[in-house]
């Protein structure tokens, strides 16, 4: 969506054949990169620097950690895992990008987190735990910068049809019983949300963390 919009846009991934498909097919510049370490997700803002020119957006989305309860874990180590992949790789992705946003008055950050923010998942310990982590991170940076031009908002998708959502539930259908919408949601009414974040009518936003869940997130604030 943001390339259809004319954003010259690089996009990364483990697979190098899946991602130059992928890029391939919305004309953006493909980057076979790992951001599940921090070391993996600094080269991939500093490979898409040198492409482009500058990172001007920034939109870090690394994938989930392995499900499971408090019982299912075991080892502490794994959290220390999670926290590098959900939390740690977005760090080390803003480190690099936002000191050139700020020098040039101008930048957008929005990073993808989970709904398990606000309300956790009790099936997805190891996914609460970071993320809320790096919600607390993209707060802080977000007061620090926003008088330079920068902005830095996460979302919080609920339930979307995406292949994550098909591995989580095996297949099986979802249920939507506990959404006010009654459906999943789309990757295009998630992705509208972001590219407008990502645009100059939205300034004055910065700071925010927004469900995107059809209604499912109960509370109040």
């Amino acid at each position: 969506m943001l390339a259809a919009e004319g954003v010259s846009v690089a996009l990364c991934g483990r697979d190098a054949a899946a991602v130059e498909q992928a890029a391939t097919a919305i004309g953006a510049a493909p980057i076979a990169a790992d951001v599940s370490t921090a070391e993996g997700a600094s080269a991939f803002v500093r490979e898409a620097r040198e492409i482009l020119g500058g990172v001007d957006i920034l939109v870090p989305n690394a994938g989930g950690p392995p499900p499971g309860r408090f019982a299912d874990v075991s080892d502490p180590a794994e959290y220390a895992r999670a926290f590098e992949l959900n939390a740690l790789s977005t760090i080390a992705m803003c480190s690099e990008a936002v000191p050139e946003m700020q020098a040039r008055q101008w930048g957008r950050v929005v990073a993808i987190t989970s709904l398990a923010v606000r309300q956790p998942n009790p099936a997805l310990i190891l996914s609460n735990t970071a993320r809320a982590g790096v919600t607390a991170f993209l707060k802080t940076l977000a007061r620090e910068v926003a008088a330079d031009g920068v902005t830095v908002n996460s979302l919080q998708p609920g339930l979307h049809d995406t292949e994550r959502l098909r591995a989580l539930t095996g297949g099986t259908p979802v249920d939507t019983s506990g959404i006010p919408s009654g459906r999943v949601g789309t990757p295009d009414e998630f992705a509208a949300l972001a590219v407008f974040l990502c645009s100059e009518l939205a300034a004055y936003i910065t700071g925010t963390a927004i469900p995107v869940d059809g209604g499912a997130y109960g509370g109040l604030l």
